[in-house]
């Protein structure tokens, strides 16, 4: 049982019996983790702030055979996000994307881009304070990641771009680009002409931001001028779709929303 270490990203916490706290960690080496923190909610634990949701740090752990849980051996701070928790926009993006990552990811398998995504994600929502900015991007990565993305030019049904000229009756010619339309039970999204009925719109506004942040980083875009604007149309899609993957609800989904 030999002592290991890796730089990791709290995701959430849990008590756990009297005194302890079990933690679930996005790691860089071994993926997501969970483990045991001893003594962690006493007064005067070893652990201080270091487990907060959030907080990036170089953890040093125990693996046990044949046991899911390890057990955390210390911890030290690389960076803090605390200071986001007294924004409550902020706060609630935070939560959301712990939420999704720590449901998302499969456990103890590495995924390095999702460890590198949270942390950028964290470092911008403190350098810019944009919620919505940094939800969106956070969203359109993580099912990018996992392979969920559709094409956000062309339609899944005829393959047309949408930025050439539709043909049919159902739609007058344009030359501009259009918006796509989507349903979780249709996968991928689909021009006016292939649309089905129930499907709802991805505007083309939604449609370009998704596509310019995929294009830079979230520090880059929050300087723009013309930053891309996140509409609750924008996030609808993107979090239907990631409840649709992990068959549940997020929880901190519904306080965010209820925040706007």
């Amino acid at each position: 049982m030999p002592l290991q270490d890796s730089e990791a990203i709290v995701l959430r916490t849990y008590p756990l019996g009297d005194a302890d706290r079990l933690v679930s960690l996005i790691t860089r080496t071994q993926g997501r983790l969970r483990g045991v923190a001893q003594g962690a909610r006493r007064p005067k634990s070893r652990f201080g702030a270091a487990l907060e949701p959030l907080t990036y740090l170089r953890l040093w752990f125990y693996e046990r055979e044949n046991r899911d849980l390890v057990r955390i051996r210390q911890c030290e701070i690389l960076e803090s996000f605390l200071d986001l928790h007294g924004d409550y926009r902020s706060s609630l993006v935070t939560a959301l994307a712990a939420e999704i990552t720590d449901a998302v990811l499969p456990e103890r398998e590495p995924q390095d881009a999702a460890f590198r995504l949270l942390l950028h994600v964290a470092r911008g929502l403190r350098e810019t304070r944009q919620a919505s900015l940094a939800l969106g991007y956070f969203l359109v990565w993580t099912i990018r990641l996992a392979g969920w993305l559709p094409d956000l030019d062309r339609c899944s049904s005829c393959g047309r771009f949408v930025t050439q000229a539709p043909h049919g009756p159902s739609v007058a010619s344009s030359a501009g680009p259009e918006p796509l339309y989507w349903s979780l039970s249709q996968p991928g999204l689909h021009c006016a002409n292939c649309r089905r009925p129930g499907m709802r719109t991805l505007s083309t506004e939604a449609l370009a931001a998704a596509r310019r942040m995929l294009a830079a980083p979230l520090h880059q875009l929050a300087l723009d001028a013309n930053s891309p604007r996140v509409s609750p149309e924008f996030e609808a899609y993107f979090l239907d779709m990631i409840e649709h993957h992990i068959e549940r609800h997020l929880a901190s989904r519904r306080i965010y929303e209820e925040s706007r």
